[in-house]
């Protein structure tokens, strides 16, 4: 079986060392993997995501950047020139914008994220927002789509309205990125809004990030080709 590029993998690890092991024990079973904001802070993430280019892989750099426009175009342009296939910004119309002049002309591509998947409508509430979670994602949906960026992160939950809305702009082409992906029988962890791998492809997500359901298991590249198996049901 071989790995399925629409499976990202989360590198939300503390130190490099114990990221680059669980890629080399995953080997070929996955080709995308994501590095976290806790090892970009570190530096040495920056290195890793740059290894992992540089071995063949697609590589997610997490930083959901959010500042203003002049800092996020200067930060996206950054990490765009050192190499990176995915990029995310928080979803505020400036931020997009300016993340989108940014990657101007490389193969970056900027994701918005809409609305953390930690978040319920009752801490959505408690910020100040008076909207609920999915209408607040649709919004930032559309936000994304007008901005010029190339896609979102939303929940799995979110992802067929987000898909929906695309389609309408004719954007068939726009990402859906959805973390939140629980295979059946694994723990929700610290998840408010979650799916199953296949539920959240049929949905219309184009890219899933898994991290502990893989990371945390007793054989990761063994659930990761689970994982790749129920995608499989799944035309992309």
């Amino acid at each position: 079986m071989t790995a399925d590029p629409r499976l990202i993998v989360a590198l939300d690890f503390a130190d490099s060392d114990d990221a680059r092991r669980l890629v080399e024990r995953l080997d070929e079973a996955v080709s995308f993997y994501k590095v976290g904001l806790t090892l970009l802070a570190r530096g040495d993430g920056v290195a890793l995501a740059h290894a992992l280019r540089a071995a063949g892989k697609q590589v997610f750099q997490d930083w959901k950047l959010h500042d203003i426009g002049a800092q996020v175009e200067g930060a996206a342009g950054a990490v765009a020139d050192g190499g990176c296939d995915l990029l995310t910004v928080h979803a505020e119309p400036q931020v997009m914008r300016a993340a989108a002049r940014g990657v101007s002309g490389s193969l970056t591509k900027v994701i918005a994220v809409t609305v953390l998947t930690s978040l319920a409508d009752e801490d959505l509430a408690e910020i100040g927002y008076g909207a609920s979670a999915s209408a607040l994602v649709e919004r930032r949906v559309r936000q994304a789509l007008h901005a010029g960026v190339h896609g979102v992160v939303s929940s799995p939950l979110e992802a067929e309205r987000a898909r929906a809305i695309a389609r309408d702009a004719g954007r068939p082409d726009f990402l859906v990125v959805t973390p939140g992906v629980r295979p059946s029988g694994s723990s929700v962890d610290d998840q408010a809004r979650i799916a199953t791998p296949a539920a959240a492809l049929a949905a219309g997500a184009s890219h899933l990030v898994v991290g502990r359901p893989i990371t945390a298991a007793d054989d990761p590249r063994a659930a990761a080709l689970r994982i790749v198996e129920e995608m499989g049901s799944v035309p992309a």
